[in-house]
């Protein structure tokens, strides 16, 4: 069993979704290619037959691996969190002091990361980085590219 994730409302659904989208469609559609499959004839000469066996494997693996992250899977009231500091779920605005961009992000579980909506995992370098520190603190972060020095802004929900 894995570490435990914290999700939004939003994101805890979008699991479940999925999950239940993989059982009740996907593994319906792969039995059903594996029944036209084994109706063609010999199974030791049938690639199709095979190939189907394959898909069915893994889609039972990714079944398996999102119940194992359900399991361990904790619901974030956003309204309980401290923003005196920078947590799962805080949207932060931080500024890199070199050269003076500024940028806001929101933490979140490594499954809801999507940079394009500004949301960074916690796991993230930068996310690893700013965890824990408070408005006006300056974080050194560690990224492909060298050392970054990046400046809490500003805290919110």
């Amino acid at each position: 069993m894995g570490a435990v994730s914290y999700y939004t409302k939003e994101g805890l659904n979008k699991l479940k979704e999925e999950l239940n989208n993989l059982k009740d469609v996907e593994r319906l559609r792969v039995s059903q290619a594996i029944a036209e499959a084994r109706d063609k004839g010999d199974l030791s000469e049938n690639a199709e037959y095979d190939a189907a066996k394959e898909a069915q494997g893994l889609l039972e693996m990714k079944i398996s691996k999102l119940e194992d992250t359900l399991a361990t899977a904790r619901l974030v009231d956003e309204s309980q969190l401290d923003t005196s500091k920078v947590l799962v779920l805080s949207t932060v605005k931080i500024k890199n002091k070199s050269n003076g961009t500024e940028i806001t992000y929101t933490l979140v579980s490594e499954n809801e990361a999507d940079i394009k909506t500004g949301k960074i995992s916690v796991n993230s370098p930068i996310g690893k980085g700013i965890l824990g520190k408070s408005v006006g603190e300056v974080a050194e972060v560690n990224v492909p590219s060298g050392i970054i020095q990046l400046e809490i802004l500003e805290i919110s929900r």
